[in-house]
C-alpha cells in the first residue's frame, strides 16, 4: 500500500544485555519495546560463556519468538538482539540480523543501526581481495574487515575495523564472554546505556530500560566504544565526536516519546515543536486540532495548548494491519488509507480542521486523509507540519525514496497545498526545528534531508554513493 512508503522508514533498533539471567529474554523484551523501529525481522543471539546461538526470522517480534520453548535454546547471561528495517541490502533471510560469523578467534555476532556510506567500496575492495559474502547488507562488511585484523582480541581488532568504515553506525557486538558497543564520531543514530541489578544494558532508545525496570546511564557518546566483561564497563574513543550530527527525524517521527534519547525528552521535544507551529503558522479562526495518529499525536497536543483550540480525536489509526494482506478483487477507492485510518465523522463534521502531522514525504497519504475528512463533512482543513519539506535523500540510515518521489523537491509548498486539497498548508522552517531543541542550533543534528547540507560530503558517480571527506 501506498501509505506504507509514505512516510520516512528506517531504522532499526538494538538491544545488548550483559551479567543477567535469562538474557535472551531481556532482548526479546527490548525488543518489544523497541518495535517502532523495524518491523521486517528480528533476531537475538545468547551466549552461555561457550557457545554462541541465534534464532532470528522476518516478521514481529512477536510472530517470530512466539514458541516460548525457544529461550531454552538461548541460554546464558550474554544476549544481542536487532529488529530490521532494512535500508542497505534487499529483505530476504540472509539479511536477518543479528549475523553471527565463526572466524580465527571464535564465534562473534552483530547487530547494527545506520548506513556504511562507503560500503561499496569496501566490498569491492574485499571482493578483489577474494572475499565471499553471505549477505547484501552492509553490515557484514565490518565482519568481513574484522576477520582480517590481525589484533590480539576484539577489542583491538574491532578498533582496527571502525577507522576503515565512514558512515553512521549504532552498533553491539559480542563473542562467548564480551559485550561491545560502538556510536559513529558523528552519533546520527542514538544508543544508550543503562544498569539493572549488577548487569549492563545497551539499547537504541531508553524506552527498552523502562520495561526492564533498569536505569539509564547516559547515552553512548559519538566517537565512543565500551567494552563490558567481567572486570566492568571500559570507555574508549576511538575518534573525538566533537561535531555531532544526530538524526532529527529521531525527535520528528522515529523515537518514541517516552524515550529519552541525544540527552532529551522526546516528548517534551515534539510538544514544543507543536508550540513553535502553533505561535509562527497559527489558523485563527480554526475549531479543532486533529493528528494524524500516532507519531503526530505529541506535537498536536502541544499545538492545542498554544493556540488555545481543543484537541479532538478526529482520525482513528488501525493498529493491526501489517505490511501483507489482501485485497478485494474490485478495488476500492482510498482503500489502503480506509484500512488504516477511519474519521470520526461526528469530531469533523462542520468543523474547520488544523490537521497536524509530522512530514510529508510523498503526499498520498495525507492527500486521501483530507479527501476522506471532506466527505465526512469538514468544513475547511488546514493542514500544519512539525518538520520543513523533505527535499533530499537520506544516506545515513533513512530510507527516503528517491529525489523525484519527495513532493516537495519537485513541488512549492503552495503546490504541495492544491495536490493535498487542503485550504491551507505550512511547515516548521528548519531554523524553527531546531530552535525547538536544547541543543546548539544548527550544530548538532543532521538536517540534510531539509537542506541538502550533508555532514559527510556525499557525490554520486555511476550510481555508487561515495564518500568525499
Amino acid at each position: 500500500m501506498d501509505y506504507l512508503l509514505d512516510k520516512p522508514r528506517a531504522n532499526c533498533a538494538v538491544v545488548g544485555i550483559y551479567g543477567l539471567e535469562e538474557a535472551a529474554t531481556l532482548s526479546y523484551l527490548s525488543l518489544y519495546a523497541l518495535q517502532h523501529r523495524g518491523q521486517e525481522a528480528t533476531g537475538i543471539v545468547s551466549s552461555d560463556g561457550e557457545n554462541l546461538r541465534r534464532h532470528a526470522g522476518k516478521g514481529l517480534v512477536a510472530d517470530v519468538f512466539k514458541d516460548r520453548t525457544t529461550f531454552n535454546k538461548l541460554p546464558g547471561k550474554l544476549s544481542i538482539g536487532h529488529n530490521r528495517y532494512s535500508t542497505t541490502g534487499s529483505s530476504t533471510q540472509d539479511n536477518v540480523q543479528p549475523l553471527l560469523v565463526q572466524d580465527h578467534s571464535g564465534p562473534i555476532a552483530l547487530a547494527h543501526n545506520g548506513n556504511l556510506t562507503n560500503y561499496h567500496q569496501l566490498r569491492k575492495f574485499l571482493e578483489g581481495e577474494g572475499s565471499l559474502f553471505r549477505t547484501s547488507a552492509d553490515s557484514e562488511i565490518i565482519l568481513q574487515l574484522l576477520a582480517r585484523s590481525h589484533g590480539k582480541d576484539l577489542k583491538s581488532r574491532l578498533f582496527d575495523v571502525i577507522r576503515m568504515v565512514k558512515g553512521a553506525y549504532s552498533l553491539v557486538m559480542m563473542s562467548r564472554d564480551v559485550l561491545v558497543a560502538v556510536r559513529d564520531p558523528r552519533g546520527f543514530r542514538p544508543l544508550c546505556l543503562g544498569k539493572k541489578d549488577d548487569g549492563w544494558i545497551v539499547a537504541s532508545e531508553s524506552c527498552a530500560f523502562d520495561l526492564l525496570g533498569a536505569e539509564y546511564v547516559r547515552d553512548v557518546r559519538p566517537g565512543e566504544m565500551l567494552v563490558i566483561d567481567e572486570n566492568g564497563c571500559e570507555s574508549l574513543f576511538f575518534a573525538n565526536g566533537d561535531s555531532h550530527a544526530h538524526c532529527i527525524f529521531e525527535f520528528v517521527y522515529f523515537s518514541r516519546p517516552d524515550s529519552l534519547i541525544f540527552g532529551e525528552n522526546v516528548d517534551r521535544t515534539r510538544r514544543k515543536l507543536g508550540h513553535v507551529l502553533a505561535a509562527k503558522h497559527h489558523v485563527p479562526k480554526a475549531d479543532i486540532v486533529v493528528s494524524v495518529p500516532d507519531s503526530s499525536n505529541t506535537s498536536a497536543l502541544g499545538y492545542a495548548h498554544e493556540a488555545n483550540i481543543n484537541f479532538e480525536l478526529g482520525l482513528i489509526r488501525n493498529h493491526y494491519v501489517g505490511r501483507t494482506f489482501i485485497e478485494p478483487e474490485q478495488q476500492l477507492r482510498d482503500f489502503g488509507v480506509k484500512l488504516k485510518f477511519n474519521v470520526v465523522k461526528g469530531v469533523v463534521k462542520g468543523k474547520s480542521i488544523i490537521l497536524v502531522d509530522d512530514s510529508i514525504v510523498r503526499g498520498t497519504t495525507l492527500k486521501k486523509l483530507v479527501r476522506l475528512m471532506r466527505r465526512a463533512g469538514a468544513k475547511e482543513i488546514h493542514a500544519r507540519i512539525s518538520s520543513p519539506p523533505i527535499t533530499n535523500p537520506c544516506y545515513y540510515g533513512m530510507d527516503f525514496p528517491t529525489r523525484e518521489e519527495l513532493v516537495a523537491c519537485s513541488r512549492s509548498i503552495e503546490e504541495i497545498k492544491n495536490y493535498i486539497d487542503a485550504d491551507s498548508l505550512e511547515y516548521l522552517t528548519a531554523e524553527e526545528l531546531l530552535g525547538a531543541t536544547s541543543k546548539r542550533v544548527g550544530q548538532d543534528f543532521c538536517t540534510a534531508c531539509f537542506t541538502g547540507d550533508y555532514p559527510i560530503e556525499i557525490t554520486e558517480s555511476e550510481g555508487v554513493v561515495k564518500i568525499e571527506s
